[in-house]
């Protein structure tokens, strides 16, 4: 049951074309015959790289050029590129790329994995770099391609090892030593550019240094065309969809992600299949294929590789999870949703998409659960970070920590950056000598850099959220960094109905329960206060149910044939059960809490502000207002907008 190829060699009677019918009898004769490309399959070549048209075309410039056209070079009297460094997240395709150039220009390939060739014995390390440079040179033209570039050529001022020192001076001298026009280029590949030795890295050695990153929507869609160019895919299968919602994604977390959804084909058959058997029936294997569900399911499992120590996870939260706050979730669409949806908006009207977002608010009023809804809204990565987590008790980690997730968020972008209880990290400074050494000024410090010196190409948002704003750095909130400060006042009357209507939108809610009685009667409860209304409702439900279940056990079999006839009341969460939850209702913010956070809502607007009675004065005649300008010239410049 396997595939079949023929190679047609003549067709008899000699026609100008030829019909096969499935009535057609095949008459073989004589071997087999060979296809052309057969001993090449397994060879990588350019179609097999997918999601890197710019770095790709640059390396055929340096690579392909001087190895089969050197006298180009020549002609122009200068000399051909001798190194690239290839740098990126690991999976991306260093490795891929450096075999398929090699393919491609038909070029000797020498590959050297970092560390092969370290060895115990003295000079014995030097002697292989210096082995594999010679071979190479024997079979010119070549390609010298060193992987993991990093652990053989380390930064000597940081290593402390001898050997490695040597190592790197060796290989110092072998690139500057190779004959000028002998066609062998050095490649090397690494994930950590910044810890190779920085004399590697100037002009004459590895001349160009070339990011192969993280590939966006158009790249990823390519690289998942390559990876299921040989699967048997379904016909409502869209690829579109699955590149969209992949962000963050390199070309071996699409692999991956291809691999699973096809073992979650297999899985569904695993009934009919019987392991013990050396064959499967044809009739199974014809009937498999992967669908639009099995890649779906197989999404939820993976996350992208360079995020998998900060658990990355695009929310499944979403709007209608959140009651009211209807005009919060205008803003925050504006703010986080349409720069990842519409940038060529941003781009007519000529400006630049705001950073960052501060909810502060009485806890329990939604802050987070908004923050998760938005990134699942525009389908962007989600970095949840909890303050104290970043602090640590050595010396500078601090701060390195922050830059880390900066990183690694730049990388997985358009990415959602949420700092819950920011005020842990971002309090006043200045004034707490003996607070870790000042590790919390340090890392405020850092924040406000790294939030700086985000590029705009770069969609990462910054959303914090606080009940404390009054401690927090004003240096955060000011434009270009927080931007949008948003109050997330308790629900209102129409907010609590639908914060009702959201808790229990999957619970079965008996007829007589009036939500809209509920909503009225908690006034100055929050979210969280209303969930847990609900929850204990549901729990006086559950143990009224178990209850009548253990009754019908007790009762026994004959009574039960007896009642038969009646049908069993559906569970439902009754009246009487709100009723219960509602002696133990508790509200969690108290009146003088929620006078402080409008009274600083409200100062916040007028002391940095102008208000929102705010009008542009009515416009004079021109004459008027000349002599207007000049009269008023002289007077205070207060005066202006009274």
């Amino acid at each position: 049951m396997r595939s079949v190829e023929f190679k047609v060699m003549e067709i008899d009677p000699a026609a100008d074309y030829c019909v096969v019918a499935p009535d057609t009898e095949i008459f073989c004769e004589g071997e087999p015959v060979k296809r052309e490309d057969e001993e090449r399959l397994d060879d990588v070549g350019y179609d097999d790289v997918g999601g890197m048209g710019k770095p790709l075309t640059l390396i055929r410039e340096l690579v392909e050029l001087p190895l089969r056209h050197p006298q180009l070079f020549k002609s122009i009297g200068v000399k051909p590129p001798k190194g690239i460094l290839l740098y990126g997240p690991p999976g991306s395709g260093k490795t891929l790329i450096a075999r398929a150039v090699a393919n491609e220009t038909g070029a000797f390939f020498f590959l050297i994995n970092g560390p092969e060739i370290m060895s115990k014995m003295a000079g014995e390390s030097e002697s292989n770099l210096r082995k594999a440079f010679e071979e190479a040179e024997k079979n010119a033209p070549s390609i010298i391609f060193i992987d993991e570039i990093d652990s053989i050529a380390p930064n000597r001022e940081k290593t402390h090892g001898e050997v490695e020192r040597r190592i790197v001076s060796q290989l110092l001298t072998l690139m500057d030593g190779m004959k000028a026009r002998a066609h062998v280029i050095v490649m090397g590949a690494t994930n950590r550019p910044n810890s190779i030795d920085p004399a590697l890295r100037r002009f004459g050695r590895f001349d160009r240094e070339i990011d192969i990153g993280v590939p966006d929507e158009v790249g990823r869609l390519e690289v998942l065309r390559i990876h299921t160019k040989n699967m048997k895919l379904d016909k409502d299968v869209n690829l579109q969809v699955i590149a969209k919602d992949t962000h963050g994604y390199v070309g071996a977390d699409l692999a991956a992600l291809c691999t699973e959804a096809a073992l979650q084909c297999i899985r569904e058959k695993m009934d009919v299949i019987d392991l013990e058997d050396d064959t499967i029936d044809a009739e199974i294997l014809n009937s498999m294929a992967v669908t639009n569900g099995h890649l779906k399911t197989a999404l939820v499992g993976t996350n992208p590789s360079a995020l998998r120590e900060t658990v990355v996870e695009v929310p499944n939260v979403s709007w209608t999870d959140i009651g009211g706050l209807d005009g919060v979730k205008r803003e925050l669409q504006e703010t986080v949703q349409y720069p990842v949806e519409h940038p060529e908006k941003f781009e007519k009207f000529g400006m630049s998409p705001s950073k960052g977002v501060l909810f502060y608010g009485p806890p329990g009023c939604g802050k987070t659960l908004l923050a998760k809804a938005i990134a699942n809204e525009c389908q962007a990565n989600f970095i949840s970070i909890k303050g104290p987590e970043l602090l640590t008790m050595w010396f500078g980690e601090s701060e390195a920590n922050v830059r880390e997730i900066f990183d690694k968020a730049r990388q997985s972008a358009p990415c959602v950056l949420f700092f819950d209880e920011l005020d842990s990290i971002a309090t006043q400074r200045g004034g707490r000598v003996g607070d870790a050494g000042g590790a919390a000024d340090r890392v405020l410090n850092q924040l406000l850099t790294e939030m700086d010196g985000m590029n705009a190409k770069k969609t990462v948002f910054i959303i914090g959220a606080t009940n404390r704003p009054d401690i927090i750095d004003s240096a955060l909130l000011r434009p270009g960094r927080l931007d949008q400060l948003i109050y997330i006042p308790l629900p209102d009357e129409a907010s609590r109905h639908q914060i009702f209507k959201a808790c229990l939108r999957k619970s079965p809610v008996a007829k007589d329960v009036d939500l809209g009685a509920l909503a009225r009667f908690t006034a100055s409860f929050s979210g969280a206060d209303i969930t847990e209304i609900c929850q204990r409702a549901c729990k006086y439900a559950i143990r009224e149910d178990i209850e009548k279940d253990m009754e019908r056990q007790r009762m026994g079999k004959d009574t039960m044939e007896v009642d038969g006839g009646q049908e069993d009341e559906v569970a439902q969460i009754k009246a009487v059960h709100f009723e219960e939850s509602m002696k133990y209702a508790r509200r969690s913010v108290s009146d003088a809490d929620i006078r402080k956070y409008q009274a600083f809502a409200q100062t916040l607007q007028q002391s940095r502000g102008f208000g929102t009675e705010f009008r542009f004065p009515a416009q004079p005649h021109a004459a008027e207002a000349a002599v207007h300008t000049s009269a008023a010239a002289d007077e205070d410049e207060d005066d202006l907008y009274k």
